[in-house]
């Protein structure tokens, strides 16, 4: 019985330590921004993260976004009908997938492809003691290697979000329009009508939270992996199960906090 607690308590002092670790990591990173963001030799760095977590995403966010499109119009359709409100369809595709299932949706495909390479690369850096050795050398390995891809995970967040969105809408649309043969002009006016610019800040302030955090947990778990092809296997994987945890977390308290706000402010507003 006594080992069993001991148990506990070794464990519970472990994750309070490494929780403390990884918010020092985040301190540390935050700090180097100001100072990044004023040399425009460091600018260069972004240049190749840009294009790992932007460009080498697309593929991914496009077939994500466009088949969650045509599921959630494919399911809407039927209840809809019975209901007499197909015409209304497009408000709950695309209020769902600006709101609440597009930051989601893309926050967890960017933790599981970009997550994982930031991590594998990094964990291996930090195995063959490429970051010891830029510390020898007078360089700072998170100024260097952190910050510019926490930087590329923020700003691209969003626009990977958007363009999820895009073709989650297209998906919706041609379920609606092509396969129920429901007219275009009314499933866009209603649409349009239903879908407020707030709902699609929301999404985005929620995409710049995840894709903030996907960057730094993976940076993370990439700079304290054990050694090892097994480590860093390890932190690869850790790195999306936590990323996956912290933005359902994240979601679930800024969705009612902004629904909060929302009704302090502009009141109830009926969905259909």
């Amino acid at each position: 019985m006594i080992s069993f607690f001991a148990a506990i308590g070794a464990r519970t002092i472990a994750s309070a330590t490494e929780f403390g670790r990884f918010w020092r990591f985040t301190g540390a990173t935050l700090a180097f921004l100001p100072s990044t963001a004023m040399r425009t030799k460091d600018w260069g760095r972004l240049m190749p993260q840009f294009y790992l977590v932007g460009v080498r995403s697309v593929p991914v966010m496009m077939i994500t976004g466009l088949f969650v499109g045509l599921v959630l119009a494919a399911q809407a359709a039927a209840q809809l009908r019975a209901a007499g409100l197909e015409e209304r369809m497009g408000v709950l595709v695309n209020l769902s997938l600006v709101s609440e299932l597009g930051p989601v949706l893309a926050g967890v495909m960017l933790a599981g492809r970009v997550g994982g390479a930031l991590t594998a690369e990094l964990g291996t850096m930090n195995v063959t003691e490429q970051l010891d050795a830029l510390r020898v050398m007078g360089s700072n390995p998170i100024r260097h290697l952190v910050v510019p891809r926490f930087v590329a995970c923020v700003i691209l967040a969003p626009i990977l979000t958007l363009y999820c969105n895009m073709m989650g809408a297209l998906g919706g649309w041609f379920v609606a329009v092509i396969m129920e043969s429901i007219p275009s002009e009314p499933y866009m006016f209603y649409t349009a009508d239903a879908v407020e610019k707030w709902d699609l800040y929301s999404g985005l302030a929620k995409s710049i939270v995840f894709g903030g955090f996907i960057g730094l947990i993976s940076c993370y778990k990439g700079f304290n992996c054990k050694a090892g092809a097994e480590g860093v296997g390890r932190a690869c994987t850790s790195a999306f199960v936590t990323s996956f945890i912290v933005i359902l977390i994240t979601d679930f308290y800024m969705l009612r906090a902004l629904q909060d706000i929302y009704r302090a402010v502009w009141g109830f507003r009926p969905l259909l």
